[in-house]
């Protein structure tokens, strides 16, 4: 079996089981507040994170790993390595994925580079069951299809929770904004295909739950779901609540939760919250 380099982003939240793996890597993502930048899972905690979007004098900005960045952690690899699998932030939301081609070109080490068509805590699950994969002896091709399918099955569901900071991070128009605060709208966004989705408006954090908890119960009562991740912005109490009146609800599920990251914390906010699950295991 080749011995592969795993590589991902940091939209991707690692637990400690993938901080300490010794054959996974994460390329960071820029923040830029107020033009200074900063690495994303390096130089800002959560907490600075979201204290500093309070008083920025300007828009937050993202910024995807460069390509040089990316070329010299191959070329690195390409030493002890045999091939690279790259499981990457959505094309639709960043260009990260195009960086890792661009540098992939450029190196005699095989690359994949997957688009994983997902972000924070899902991103990860696929991260995860591409290891695992590779560990029971799949080759690199079926790892690909495996996770391909695994990955479409995905369904992921969003409360945002700053229109504010959708709007200052240019995610938003000035008039969806000024309507959704005048409205008290609570906007929830599903994840197709790669791309962010309005799915519903809703006027209340307890309305957009029960929302939420009935496209679990939907696909649950179709598909048989096993693992449900919770994804929260900054307060993590929110999640624990969720996740036990979840518990009590599908008793059959698996539930986990996990903070949404930096990156999209600065799109989406500190109280942004929702759940995430493949409706296919492979």
């Amino acid at each position: 079996m080749k011995k592969i380099a795993w590589v991902t982003d940091s939209t991707a939240y690692l637990d400690e089981e993938l901080k300490n793996h010794p054959d996974v890597y994460q390329v960071p993502m820029t923040i830029v507040l107020d033009d200074v930048e900063y690495l994303d899972g390096k130089d800002l905690t959560a907490d600075e994170l979201y204290r500093k979007l309070k008083s920025l004098k300007t828009p937050p900005k993202t910024s995807q790993p460069p390509v040089g960045v990316f070329l010299e952690l191959y070329e690195q690899l390409q030493k002890e390595y045999e091939m690279v699998f790259a499981v990457l932030v959505s094309a639709k939301l960043s260009g990260t994925v195009a960086s890792s081609v661009q540098a992939s070109q450029s190196i005699d080490l095989p690359v994949i580079t997957f688009d994983s068509k997902l972000l924070t805590y899902p991103l990860t699950s696929l991260l995860k069951k591409g290891i695992a994969l590779a560990e029971q002896g799949n080759g690199v091709e079926e790892i690909k299809d495996k996770l391909e399918i695994m990955r479409d099955s995905n369904e992921t569901y969003v409360m945002i929770g700053s229109l504010e900071q959708l709007h200052r991070s240019g995610r938003m128009s000035g008039a969806q904004f000024y309507l959704g605060s005048m409205l008290s709208i609570k906007p929830i966004v599903s994840i197709e295909n790669g791309g962010l989705e309005p799915k519903e408006k809703v006027r209340s954090d307890k309305k957009a739950r029960e929302k939420i908890f009935d496209y679990l119960r939907a696909s649950h009562e179709k598909n048989g779901v096993k693992e449900v991740y919770i994804l929260y912005g900054l307060h993590k109490e929110v999640a624990d609540e969720w996740q036990s009146l979840l518990e009590k609800d599908f008793q059959d599920i698996k539930f986990s939760s996990c903070p949404i990251g930096a990156v999209i914390g600065v799109h989406a906010g500190e109280h942004t919250i929702g759940i995430s699950w493949n409706n296919t295991e492979v």
